[in-house]
């Protein structure tokens, strides 16, 4: 296998309200900058997560390649997913070895509609979705079959909007006690990411290539993803068996683990995956602030990649695992391992 590395990462400032910016307008200052911090201009491979129901138009990724170029033609690929899962195809591209570099870009606009609406259309049609539940029934459902303390619940929120606070991507929010609204049994509304526009790039390299571009290269030493079935009777709500196998796949548990930055969009599932990761206690969980704190639907388990991958090449961490999600109550999970 050829040594992969994340060589650079760029996020915009998230916003929690439509800032009027298409597409080509939202990713092309990231694209900029991972060009400045790696002086390429050009890349081997070029790999896009979205969502067209997100945009409300087909196809809506091809106005996005405006930001790119693609001209002179470029080689393309695109996932109607996270793009946490563009990043592991480019990876799968870099194995090859005929291209030395790949950028994997992310972005989302959930202001434009309905989020719960929109997630809801992923539910099959003939089981799920005639029950008339969205995603934030179904994740109180799961809340419940956890059974996680109130108490404990509050001081993840807490936790992830003061460390959000620090970071000038996350959005602006009030502490939960200063929050009306009942929400969902067992969640209140604070317990839900927040409506998020945004993006993110990140720039791949392999081998020696990385070493020339980048001083502090964080190396994806090990990755994988694992999916269970889409019926939730079909699976135990209360912990994540894909995430597990995904973990053990990757190689979580074969040394230290310094940070992880989680793609948790509910408070009970930070619980749930730090059991299913089974991380240490002195690793430190989402110091990003993590999807809690802005949660751009689309770029989010990307996001978990690069600020992994950043504490790495910044020196502040030896050892990082990111963690991206997709599906309803944590269907199916993407485990990386960066290392310096």
């Amino acid at each position: 296998m050829r040594e992969v590395a994340v060589i650079a990462f760029a996020q915009t400032v998230h916003t929690g309200h439509d800032a009027g910016l298409a597409e080509p307008e939202l990713v092309g200052p990231l694209i900029n900058e991972v060009r400045e911090r790696t002086g390429l201009r050009e890349f081997g491979f070029t790999c896009s997560g979205s969502c067209d129901y997100l945009a409300g138009a087909p196809f809506s990724f091809v106005s996005a390649l405006d930001a790119i170029g693609a001209w002179p033609p470029i080689s393309e690929s695109h996932v109607e997913m996270d793009a946490a899962w563009a990043l592991y195809e480019a990876w799968v591209r870099l194995q090859h070895g005929d291209v030395d570099t790949a950028l994997v870009y992310g972005f989302g606009k959930s202001s434009q509609g309905d989020l719960r609406e929109i997630m809801s259309v992923q539910l099959d049609p003939y089981y799920l979705a005639p029950l008339g539940l969205d995603q934030v029934s179904y994740a109180a459902l799961q809340a419940a079959a956890l059974g996680a303390d109130r108490a404990e619940l509050d001081a993840i929120v807490r936790r992830s909007r003061a460390d959000g606070r620090a970071n000038p991507c996350a959005l602006d929010l009030p502490d939960p006690s200063e929050e009306e609204g009942p929400g969902v049994h067992p969640l209140r509304a604070y317990d839900a990411a927040p409506i998020t526009d945004g993006a993110a790039a990140i720039v791949l390299a392999a081998g020696e290539r990385a070493r020339e571009l980048c001083e502090r290269p964080a190396w994806i030493t090990g990755i994988a993803h694992r999916i269970e079935p889409h019926y939730l009777g079909m699976r135990d709500l209360a912990a994540s068996a894909s995430a597990a196998d995904a973990a053990r796949a990757a190689g979580v548990g074969k040394g230290p683990v310094d940070v992880a930055e989680l793609h948790a969009q509910f408070s009970h599932e930070e619980i749930i995956l730090r059991r299913a990761l089974e991380l240490p206690d002195g690793t430190a969980v989402n110091p990003s602030g993590g999807p809690l704190a802005a949660n751009p639907v689309m770029a989010t388990g990307l996001i978990r990649i690069g600020e992994a991958a950043s504490r790495i090449t910044e020196g502040r961490a030896a050892r990082a695992v990111a963690h991206a999600a997709s599906g309803p109550c944590l269907q199916h999970n993407l485990v990386a391992v960066l290392e310096g």
